[in-house]
């Protein structure tokens, strides 16, 4: 177990805060993908976060980032509270088989993000850009609302460069100033983005969506080794 203080806070979206952990000289080894639990120091309650960063970010950068729920009250609960700088926290991991593969099949990538379910394919995606450069990445990203989009402006700046190519979709949301795609995603999605034998398919989020998902996919011939899902709070 290792205590780390927390770096920075950042507000992400209203019901989540980007917690940046200084690693501060220590070795920290995990796959893109997994997940640590943690906690206020001293005390024994835990709960596990996955790693939003990449391990080649958390090296570059001595830190690791997680996506954390929070309340009305901006508490993430009784294991960690308000999350602050400074404050101390106790790390247990790298936990959790949910990890991108190290020789991964085909020459594209198809991450499929519901919710919070964004933060450990933010991991993979960012190990992919950095170990794969040449193979297409692809992200459809659904939330419930338009603000709920976590790493948004980082996600649309890399479609912008080129990168990746993004789909985001918002679930409920009647009248806001959203003018991109609206509704759940579809088999539609799936099938224009997949070459069955060529693409490695990631999906994390609400239960409910990666069962459809992962349904989708298979229906659509992708092999069930090229298939990798979890699901999120």
């Amino acid at each position: 177990m290792l205590t780390l203080p927390v770096f920075d806070v950042r507000i992400e979206t209203p019901r989540t805060r980007s917690v940046r952990l200084s690693l501060s000289g220590n070795v920290f080894e995990f796959s893109a993908g997994q997940a640590v639990r943690v906690g206020r120091h001293g005390q024994s309650s835990r709960k596990p976060y996955s790693i939003a960063s990449a391990p080649e970010q958390a090296w570059q950068q001595d830190a690791l980032d997680l996506l954390v729920q929070v309340g009305t009250d901006g508490s993430a609960g009784p294991h960690l509270g308000v999350p602050v700088p400074d404050m101390a926290v106790d790390v247990e991991g790298p936990v959790g088989e949910f990890r991108f593969p190290a020789s991964p099949a085909g020459r594209r990538f198809l991450f499929v993000a519901g919710g919070t379910g964004i933060a450990p394919l933010r991991s993979m995606l960012w190990h992919a850009l950095s170990t794969f450069p040449y193979r297409q990445c692809t992200l459809i990203y659904s939330v419930r609302s338009a603000d709920e989009f976590a790493y948004a402006s980082e996600m649309r700046d890399l479609a912008r460069r080129g990168k990746i190519v993004l789909r985001q979709t918002v679930t409920r949301e009647a009248d806001a100033p959203w003018t991109g795609d609206r509704g759940r995603i579809t088999p539609a999605h799936i099938a224009a983005i997949v070459e069955p034998a060529d693409t490695l398919c990631v999906v994390c989020g609400p239960p409910a969506m990666v069962q459809d998902v992962t349904a989708w996919l298979r229906d659509a011939g992708v092999p069930e080794g090229q298939i990798l899902a979890e699901g999120s709070a």
